[in-house]
């Protein structure tokens, strides 16, 4: 039988198709609600960050193949949540520095001047700023 921690580390495995190019696995994304491990058979709960997640089948497809892979499983059943909306609470600390673009309107003391500092300049790629800062 297969216990919840170590399906969880499992999961991690898994990226949520829209973050994966910045390494976010679906449990940092808070997309697993629960984990029942009962002898053979394995049940998973996930919340889909939008009802019209293109890849919900994708996702609910790849959390099954991985579990049922683990040694001492034989069956994953695999539901969507509907009862329960995801929220960006559910992200994981590393999730959400991975997914802040800018920082807390309070943590800027003058707007005009981050905008200033922050914005490209006239004339300017950030293609031109990478080359000039590799040489």
């Amino acid at each position: 039988m297969a216990e919840a921690a170590a399906i969880l580390e499992a999961l991690r495995s898994i990226y949520d198709p829209c973050c994966r190019e910045r390494g976010i696995s679906i449990v940092d994304m808070g997309l697993v609600r629960s984990v029942h491990a009962d002898e053979a058979q394995v049940k998973i709960e996930l919340i889909l960050t939008s009802g019209w997640c293109p890849f919900a089948t994708r996702v609910l497809s790849d959390v099954r193949q991985v579990v049922e892979a683990m040694p001492g499983t034989e069956t994953a059943s695999v539901e969507i949540v509907w009862d329960e909306a995801w929220t960006m609470d559910r992200l994981s600390d590393e999730a959400r520095s991975k997914l802040t673009f800018l920082p807390a309107p309070i943590q800027v003391q003058d707007r005009q001047q981050y905008i200033q500092v922050h914005s490209p300049q006239p004339g300017s790629s950030q293609r031109e700023e990478v080359a000039s800062d590799d040489r």
